[in-house]
This record gives C-alpha cells, structure tokens and sequence, in this order.
C-alpha cells in the first residue's frame, strides 16, 4: 500500500506560481510512475504531467513550457512547479503512482493504483 499526501496548494492570481509537493510513505518509491492529475468542476479528471521511474517526463499540451514536474527518491518526494498560471488551471490536483507495468501510459487516469486526497488551487483573474 502506498500512501500520498499532497501539499502547496492556494490561491493565486493570473500569471502568478504555485509549487505542489506529494509525499509517498513507500519503500519502494523509486520503482513507481508517478504523475499529478486535476479535476475541475464539471470536467473528468485530467493528466497533467508525469514521470517515469527512470525520471523520464511526460505533459499534457495545455501545461507544457509552464509546468515542471520532479522526484526525488532519497526524500520519496513529488514536486510540481506551476508558472504562469492560468484561470483554467483551477482545479483540485491529485498525486497517484502506478505500478512499473510495460503498459503504462503517463497521463491516463486508469493506470494509476494509488492517489492522493488533493490539494486546491484557485487562479483568479
């Protein structure tokens, strides 16, 4: 069982930065892909960025060039730095790790086991 606590999170104006950290109580932290999804009101939860076991990265179009994701294994911790924030990036953002499986695809919900309670960010314009 993994557990992840989200963190960073609040409000910020248009244009402004945000960084969201996801702790991991795992062992074996290293060996999973973890990725950050967003749900906002009346939409499906999304993929927003995601990274590899091997640190290899991943990011939807809407974030790309603004969004940087990281991990650190020793610390077994996730990070998400947010620049140039939007109104459209309002949304409850999740961490979750996915199994080391060959068919994992980086930003699809459905191959994630394990997630995060969230944590709110809200951009006003």
């Amino acid at each position: 069982q993994v557990q992840l606590v989200e963190s960073g999170g609040g409000s910020v104006q248009d244009g402004g930065s945000l960084i969201l950290s996801c702790a991991a109580s795992t062992n074996s932290y290293s060996f999973y892909h973890m990725g950050w999804f967003r749900k906002a009101p009346g939409k499906e939860r999304e993929g927003v960025a995601a990274i590899s076991s091997k640190g290899t990265t991943f990011y939807a179009d809407s974030v790309e060039g603004r969004f940087t994701i990281s991990r650190d294994n020793i610390k077994k911790i996730l990070s998400l730095i947010m620049t140039s924030l939007k109104p459209e990036d309002t949304a409850m953002y999740y961490c979750a790790a996915a199994r080391p499986l060959p068919s994992w695809v980086p930003l699809r919900r459905y191959d994630y086991n394990y997630w995060g309670q969230g944590t709110q960010v809200t951009v006003s314009s």
